[in-house]
């Protein structure tokens, strides 16, 4: 599994007179390969600079590891000569599906059945070996949740990760926003998924409804339960400086807010990696 630490940002065009004006004070930058494939110009020029000075990672959008349809061989041969060009440190997708003889544009949940786990890990595989690189899935954020369930969806992601040889990308925000949807507790749903394979971690905000329903948006201020689900995410995961980015897809904020956010990610890090020092487990609270 990949060593990168620390806290970054996902690194979007809107951003980028920003960027290029203050040059933050991040680990590392997140980008969606489909956004950047095939560009050239300004837009070319201006990711080569900071790929050249910043490390990257690359999370998916469109991938669709559950989906019925071949994986898109010659989509991920894009995606693998982008990953060399620009030094990408690692590539992770949703466990999620988003096609059906095109794309959906949305991620839409697995079933969580025994052959769904031998398609996905498979599937997961034979991507593995077409990129020459392990891969990481993404627990997702869903509002419907298909009746036929086999095992829950912790254990489902369990059994993914084990046998295909993958990592687990863990997204707190998601798991917060499906523990409101669904009505479940997110520390429980947490502590039962493989946190020894978790090789990376997202968080985010999101949006509620009038009528209650919250939304994975990335276009708002991350909440403190998120924030504290964060905290007790590092407070059993071994590694607290595990690279951690903030996603903010829309309503951009401005960098002073972004990087205030990236602060507290740096703040939680800093606050685990040296309790961890004297204490074999810390649970704190966040404030």
């Amino acid at each position: 599994m990949h060593t990168l630490q620390g806290a970054g940002l996902g690194f979007r065009r809107e951003m980028l007179n920003d960027l290029k004006q203050s040059p933050p004070n991040v680990d590392f930058f997140e980008i969606a390969p489909e956004n950047w494939l095939g560009l050239g110009g300004r837009f070319a020029a201006d990711l080569h600079d900071f790929t050249e000075r910043y490390p990257f990672v690359c999370h998916g959008l469109s991938l669709s590891l559950g989906g019925t349809e071949p994986i898109d061989k010659p989509f991920l041969q894009q995606v693998k000569q982008f990953i060399h060009d620009h030094q990408i440190r690692f590539y992770t997708e949703h466990l999620s599906w988003c096609t059906d003889d095109g794309h959906l544009y949305d991620l839409l949940p697995i079933p969580c059945t025994f052959e769904a786990v031998n398609w996905l890990v498979s599937r997961i595989q034979q991507v593995q070996e077409i990129l020459g690189m392990q891969i990481g899935i993404e627990n997702a954020s869903t509002y419907l949740r298909p009746d036929n369930a086999e095992m829950s969806e912790e254990m489902f992601i369990h059994e993914i990760v084990q046998r295909s040889g993958c990592f687990l990308h863990l997204d707190v925000n998601n798991i917060y926003v499906n523990s409101q949807n669904f009505h479940f507790n997110p520390l429980t749903y947490l502590n039962a998924l493989p946190l020894d394979k978790v090789g990376y971690i997202h968080v985010a905000g999101h949006y509620t409804r009038d009528d209650g329903i919250i939304i994975d948006s990335h276009g708002a201020d991350v909440i403190d339960p998120v924030w504290q689900l964060l905290a007790d995410a590092y407070s059993v995961i071994n590694d607290a400086n595990l690279a951690t980015c903030l996603e903010r897809d829309f309503n951009y904020p401005g960098m002073t807010s972004l990087l205030k956010e990236v602060d507290t990610i740096k703040q939680l890090q800093a606050c685990f990696s040296h309790a961890r020092q004297g204490e074999d487990h810390v649970r704190t609270k966040f404030a």
